[in-house]
């Protein structure tokens, strides 16, 4: 393997390590404020409960995406440096916005979240919780304004080579911006979802009956069946998007070479990059022009149409891209069909008459929102080769000159701390939700200095 290859394989492993975790604190901190609202409002110790359990979840998972976040930004340096030579003057501020704006002040809040339930006014306790929660949802904005902005560059020119910002406001609402804002935060919902609906199954099953236990099953359960069909909307309006400023990246999705009307949707298939075909087609007939277009007869663009004169493949390895959008397309589905299943179970029976199997079920989704995370950001990064940004730097040229061994030793000291890490935090929630119970700290109430 070159230096290319190796540089990418080790900054998409940086990278799908880094995204669990804030997948699960940008939602999870607003989950929190609800809890704590709600315990302000009625008193019910169970909300605090909740609350008191799912703090420590966040904590967990926002150390783990800060230290995991700055490991992924120095590769910038030292596996990208023509990235930053090229469009730093406009991704340099806006990483400087995101420190500024979020990460700071998540920082300041965090430990008055974590640690102040019993020594501040419930009201200031609740004020920084709104503030953390703020903080996170800061954060993913910088962020995918960036992201997006490298598959849709907009507000900028190009002198000698060097991206320079012209309009600021073009470039932080550029095209697709809006689109992959409201996918993400809606994944990170989902992925909160059915985080707190298993671990609530999961501790249903080892015989907890807690207030809060069933509570949070309901919520979590109640919370992924609203959610879902919205995330099926937007991911609907991000993919027409796509269509108008990545058509080469749908048409990858879709398996689909040559530029027709009446193109199926692909259940399966093999695609042949070689032959430029694909094998063992199983699929709807028209329905991809059907989604795409609104008409049976649409045409979408093929595959075909990325080749240049010389033979030069400007496309993204299709393989990769068609079998990672069925994978999250398919976790998706079966989201809904899992959260409108127990919703209805609840519905009828109440959450003690649950059955058994869900309850496994549920269990066994717990960590499905990341799954389906990781397929969409393949889907989508993969989607932009060869360009690092669209149009405007490709990934070739910006890898450094760094010798092939040294980043390959490097990946596999990443990799086997990124295992080990990641099976320890799983391990970790999995032991607090084992371990349960009632929380008995005292609590400060809303507007009185902190209890006794």
């Amino acid at each position: 393997m070159d230096t290319l290859l190796l540089s990418r394989i080790q900054f998409a492993a940086n990278i799908s390590f880094h995204i669990l975790f804030p997948t699960i604190t940008i939602a999870l901190g607003w989950v929190l404020l609800f809890f704590k609202l709600r315990f302000n409002r009625t008193g019910e110790r169970k909300w605090m409960d909740l609350y008191l359990f799912w703090v420590k979840v966040f904590a967990l998972s926002f150390a783990m995406g800060v230290v995991s976040g700055i490991t992924m930004s120095f590769q910038f340096g030292t596996n990208w440096p023509g990235f930053m030579e090229t469009v730093g003057n406009v991704a340099g501020p806006l990483l400087a916005y995101e420190v500024l704006t979020a990460f700071f002040l998540e920082a300041v809040f965090l430990g008055i979240m974590l640690f102040g339930a019993s020594r501040v006014p419930g009201w200031l306790h609740t004020l920084a919780t709104f503030l953390v929660a703020f903080g996170t949802t800061m954060s993913a904005f910088w962020i995918l304004v960036l992201n997006s902005w490298m598959h849709t560059p907009a507000g900028h020119e190009l002198r000698d080579g060097v991206v320079y910002a012209a309009d600021w406001w073009a470039i932080i609402f550029n095209p697709s911006m809006p689109y992959r804002l409201t996918h993400m935060l809606l994944a990170s919902g989902l992925t909160v979802a059915f985080l707190i609906a298993g671990l609530s199954a999961y501790r249903l099953l080892r015989g907890d009956r807690a207030a809060e236990v069933a509570t949070g099953l309901r919520f979590g359960v109640i919370l992924g069946a609203v959610l879902i069909p919205a995330q099926i909307v937007a991911g609907d309006m991000h993919g027409l998007n796509t269509l108008e400023h990545q058509p080469a990246k749908v048409a990858a999705m879709e398996g689909n070479w040559e530029t027709q009307g009446n193109v199926p949707l692909l259940l399966f298939a093999l695609p042949d990059e070689v032959a430029r075909e694909n094998r063992l087609e199983l699929g709807i007939p028209s329905m991809a022009s059907v989604i795409l277009k609104h008409d049976p007869a649409g045409v979408v663009p093929g595959l075909d149409d990325f080749v240049a004169a010389d033979g030069t493949v400007l496309h993204p390895p299709v393989a990769a891209v068609f079998w990672s959008f069925r994978v999250m397309v398919g976790i998706g589905v079966l989201m809904l069909l899992v959260s409108w299943g127990a919703a209805f179970l609840i519905w009828r029976r109440g959450v003690e008459g649950v059955p058994r199997p869900a309850l496994m079920g549920l269990t066994a989704m717990s960590f499905a929102g990341w799954g389906a995370t990781l397929a969409g950001w393949y889907t989508t990064e993969i989607g932009r080769q060869p360009w690092l940004v669209q149009g405007v730097l490709t990934v070739e040229q910006a890898v450094g000159d760094i010798a092939s061994g040294m980043v390959a030793t490097t990946l596999v000291a990443y990799l086997l701390v990124y295992a080990a890490l990641l099976a320890a935090y799983v391990g970790v929630i999995f032991h607090l939700a084992r371990k349960g119970g009632r929380y008995d700290a005292p609590v400060a109430s809303p507007g009185m200095q902190p209890a006794e």
